[in-house]
């Protein structure tokens, strides 16, 4: 069966983040365009066309390396073969100089504001996504902060761009009373990846210096080889073993209830190109310290507590209030609920469902 739209799905793995997540709740909404799913796994009533199950992120390095080279060499060819007119790509990779027109989603420019030498990402943003983004009919990203990063870093006109704020699934994060949780003191919590620019290292001391010691520290998300020892390391030395816990990643159903039961998601990242989990703890009613950079006010609104991330001392300050005051507690909490209400993965499908209309 062919069809003119093709969704490459090749992200879809069963330990998912942000893109991942982002990928498997939007294609749901472009039924009508009678896609096909390029995916290892049948997804729906969708037509598909079966992929390799060994590029996604769960490989790590080689993972995106044969991805790339699949999307380079074996992705024209389907194209061709399926007789497609556009493909849709929910990260910024896309077969280069040949005749395939696709739509990209650009989540955020993260390996250009914090580069790291020995990350392959730094190099392909700086050589090879500035050249996805000059072949692609469109742009979508997920907020005007990361559309004024595509400007600003690859001089692309504003016009070939278009926000699309992401969603959050209402079926599973909602305020939650059950309780399974190992952690019996009051906790805040921080949920996430460990890169250096989530700012955990800066999130652990701050934590460090409240004086109240009857509250714990749930860091909630995979462990990285290449930052988890460090941050375990910084743990020891302040003494706090038995009060940080490092939860590693949490099921799906696990996390809206691991969120309800938090005093606060802690989230003092230095940058995002969107911050999914502050609106998932916003919909479970968890009030919320967040950064006042990038897309986060655009998230949270007045419905959080915003401090600068590089201000130790103000995280420290923002956790202490409100774990004391619990009016502000219950406050934020139903304001978060009330600002997540502006959000779904319907309205981001829907919306870019009408991006990808236009150039069917």
């Amino acid at each position: 069966m062919s069809s003119s739209l093709l969704i490459n799905l090749t992200v879809l793995f069963d330990k998912p983040t942000g893109i991942a997540t982002y990928a498997r709740n939007t294609f749901k909404s472009f039924s009508s365009l009678n896609p096909t799913l390029l995916s290892s796994q049948k997804l729906g009533n969708f037509f598909h066309y079966a992929v390799p199950d060994d590029m996604t992120p769960a490989q790590g390095s080689r993972g995106h390396f044969k991805r790339l080279l699949w999307t380079q060499f074996k992705l024209p060819q389907i194209y061709q073969k399926l007789k497609a007119n556009l493909i849709y790509s929910p990260i910024p990779e896309a077969p280069l100089y040949n005749e395939c027109r696709y739509v990209v989603m650009c989540h955020d420019l993260i390996p250009l504001r914090f580069p790291r030498a020995t990350s392959p990402l730094t190099n392909y943003f700086r050589y090879v996504v500035p050249q996805v983004l000059k072949q692609a009919k469109h742009i979508i990203c997920n907020s005007e902060a990361t559309a004024k990063d595509i400007v600003d870093f690859y001089g692309i006109n504003s016009d070939k761009i278009t926000p699309i704020l992401l969603g959050y699934d209402r079926d599973n994060f909602y305020p939650r009373k059950e309780s399974f949780f190992k952690i019996e003191n009051p906790y805040f919590l921080y949920l996430g990846r460990q890169d250096t620019y989530k700012n955990l290292k800066g999130l652990i001391n701050a934590f460090a210096a409240i004086p109240n010691k009857e509250y714990y520290l749930a860091i909630a998300g995979s462990k990285d080889l290449r930052f988890t020892p460090k941050l375990e390391q910084q743990i020891k030395e302040l003494k706090l073993e038995d009060r940080v816990v490092l939860l590693d990643y949490l099921d799906y159903q696990e996390l809206p209830i691991v969120m309800s039961k938090a005093i606060a998601l802690v989230f003092p990242t230095f940058w995002e190109g969107f911050g999914l989990p502050v609106l998932e703890a916003m919909a479970c009613g968890t009030p919320v310290i967040t950064s006042n950079l990038a897309s986060l006010p655009e998230i949270t609104g007045d419905a959080a507590i915003l401090i600068d991330p590089y201000n130790t001392a103000a995280i420290t300050s923002a956790m202490i209030e409100i774990g004391r005051d619990g009016t502000m507690r219950s406050q934020l909490s139903q304001w978060g609920i009330q600002q997540a209400q502006n959000f779904s993965w319907h309205q981001t499908g829907a919306a870019t469902k009408e991006v990808l209309e236009r150039y069917i």
